[in-house]
């Protein structure tokens, strides 16, 4: 069995609703299904982003801890 992992992030505007974003995850699962993958489900990742010194302090930022989904399909 072969497994694909797909970035997901949602991107809408202030004025719609959740609505906005089940569309655009169906969307996508709707195109990877129709190339052959079998949706399996949607993980939640927590990634950690070290931040930097910068130069002498300057332009230093801070470490962030962010969450990233990803959907995932088999063939």
């Amino acid at each position: 069995m072969r497994y694909k992992v797909v970035p997901f992030a949602a991107s809408i505007a202030s004025h719609q609703a959740a609505s906005a974003v089940a569309e655009q995850i169906q969307s996508l699962i709707a195109s990877h299904v129709s190339d052959g993958w079998e949706y399996v489900d949607i993980h939640q990742l927590e990634t950690f982003k070290a931040g930097s010194n910068g130069c002498f302090g300057l332009g230093a930022t801070p470490s962030i801890t962010t969450s990233v989904e990803f959907i995932v399909f088999r063939q």
